[in-house]
């Protein structure tokens, strides 16, 4: 399931990214929160890889670097659906610099649950400025084949 549910958090992600490019505004509180999104992945596969990083989560990025990054993202979290051990626990500090030390499953099952509650806000600003967000509902691409 968790990979189902990454395939999800792919898909979705790419589809927001198609209505920004779309979009042909600026929309500066939609792109605060997909460029948050993005910083969390990637900020969460940098914890997992035992890496620093010097990336905030809520640095702001330029819409022509969200296919980029989000890809990026993607692609370890793929393979490390194929190839690790999903029980293993790491350790790591958050952003206040607490410690803390959980199972992958349960960081990517995070991932997951965090870029899909912030995706629905970017919904809503999108709709505030008059456009129609992409359908991003798990069942509904499910039921289309898409996933």
């Amino acid at each position: 399931m968790l990979k189902e549910l990454m395939k999800y958090t792919d898909l979705a992600d790419k589809k927001m990214i198609g209505t920004f490019k779309k979009a042909g505004v600026a929309l500066p509180e939609a792109e605060r929160l997909f460029s948050h999104i993005l910083n969390s992945q990637y900020i969460w596969a940098c914890r997992i890889k035992g890496e620093k990083t010097n990336v905030d989560r809520f640095d702001l990025l330029d819409v022509s670097e969200f296919d980029d990054i989000q890809q990026q993202n993607m692609r370890y979290f793929h393979q490390l659906l194929e190839n690790a051990d999903l029980s293993a626990t790491i350790s790591y500090s958050n952003s206040q610099g607490q410690a803390f030390t959980d199972a992958i499953e349960d960081i990517l099952f995070h991932v997951v649950n965090h870029s899909t509650y912030h995706r629905a806000q970017v919904a809503t600003q999108f709709r505030v400025h008059g456009i129609k967000p992409p359908v991003t509902d798990y069942i509904h691409l499910k039921r289309q084949g898409e996933l």
